[in-house]
């Protein structure tokens, strides 16, 4: 039996990008997925594509706005007693930001909202019950290269991956004991529909080895998922060759 059957893993921002290929490829490798998005036509997608490839019965999709600090926290609890308990949290959800000078209170809000406040309140949740039912679990916080680049018309966004990279090694130290591993990964350029150039464009860069596939992410976290438990990949940047950042 594959040592990742029967494993249970929640995701995040599921419904496209590297989160949506993230919940196929572990859906593929027999863990049993939830994932959550707020887009009904994105559900629906998703859900056509893992019945099309025989996965139907090993995804399960809420529709919840990660935004919505109101309800999420009951919302969490109730996701570990129907679908958990997990082995697995991946904290993928995040949207795009300009500079702050270009925004408004409630940009800024709600950025911070499905950016930071969402990845902190699903470990505390998630990776707060794994040590409750002492459950040698993982947590992966996807990032962004952002965060060490720090280029100028992204200061927002820069924010909210800077707030990452540090919330990932103080919760790396505070689970470790509990044989919890937090895994941090920060893509460069990567051609998602977050990008807003079209999708053409995006695969001229990526014949160019200017700018990551959606494939190269996953595999990332499939790699570090696949480490032997006394392995835990602390931090992993990766970018396109030819980015010169």
């Amino acid at each position: 039996m594959d040592e990742q059957e029967n494993k249970k893993a929640i995701l995040t921002g599921g419904t496209a990008g590297i989160g949506k290929e993230t919940v196929l490829e572990l859906a593929r490798k027999g863990y049993q997925v939830t994932t959550l998005g707020r887009d009904r036509e994105k559900i629906d997608a998703l859900l056509e594509q893992a019945e099309n490839e025989g996965l139907k019965e090993m995804v399960t999709v809420h529709q919840m706005d990660l935004a919505d600090t109101e309800n999420l926290p009951d919302f969490v609890d109730r996701l570990w007693s129907e679908d958990g308990p997990f082995q697995v949290l991946i904290n993928n959800a995040g949207i795009g930001f300009s500079s702050v000078l270009d925004s408004t209170a409630r940009d800024i809000e709600y950025l911070l909202k499905t950016n930071v406040n969402s990845y902190m309140l699903f470990a505390a949740k998630i990776g707060g019950k794994m040590v409750d039912e002492n459950i040698q679990g993982d947590i992966i916080n996807i990032g962004s290269m952002s965060a060490l680049t720090r280029d100028k018309g992204s200061s927002g966004y820069v924010a909210t991956k800077s707030a990452i990279e540090g919330f990932s090694e103080a919760l790396r130290k505070e689970v470790n004991p509990h044989n919890i591993r937090v895994i941090l990964i920060q893509p460069g350029a990567v051609g998602t529909d977050m990008q807003e150039m079209p999708v053409h464009e995006q695969h001229e860069l990526q014949q160019k080895l200017e700018m990551l596939t959606v494939g190269d992410i996953v595999s990332t976290i499939v790699f570090a998922l696949d480490m032997p438990r006394r392995a835990n990949i602390t931090s992993l940047s990766i970018k396109p060759l030819r980015q010169f950042i």
